[in-house]
């Protein structure tokens, strides 16, 4: 059984690099895809960030997961609680720097700011300008 629970941690662990590997690649593809759509820098400068960054929540999150399955299924002992600790306490404050530099607000102020009216809007507004920009593409 020991041989499983190492086997699911391995899996865990190479599933969470994977995943900032393979999103550090979209990331990079969609940053100059929005560069050479709308030849503003600053906005794929900003979909790079941001998709890098989101990248990097979900593999951390995955590393977590593998951590506690480590954990939980190996010999209890207080040194190992104590690391565990550790490791998550880095990596949720990573997670949540990371989450506070993307969406530009700490999450408990983003209920507040954010009215599902207002996420609509937000959305609307996107959408009309990819539309406007895949329309001054066609017409180059």
């Amino acid at each position: 059984m020991e041989v499983f629970f190492e086997t699911v941690t391995r899996s865990f662990e190479v599933a969470g690099v994977a995943a900032m590997v393979v999103g550090f690649v979209v990331s990079v593809v969609l940053g100059i895809r929005t560069w050479r759509r709308s030849r503003d820098g600053h906005r794929a400068f900003t979909t790079l960030r941001d998709s890098i960054g989101l990248s990097i929540l979900l593999g951390l999150e995955i590393l977590v997961a593998a951590d506690l399955v480590r954990t939980v299924t190996s010999t209890p002992s207080l040194t190992d609680a104590v690391i565990l600790a550790i490791i998550v306490l880095i990596r949720t404050v990573l997670s949540f720097s990371l989450q506070v530099e993307i969406e530009g607000v700490a999450p408990w102020k983003r209920a507040l700011m954010t009215a599902p009216q207002q996420i609509v809007a937000r959305a609307a507004s996107r959408s009309a300008r990819e539309r406007a920009d895949a329309e001054r593409e066609k017409e180059e």
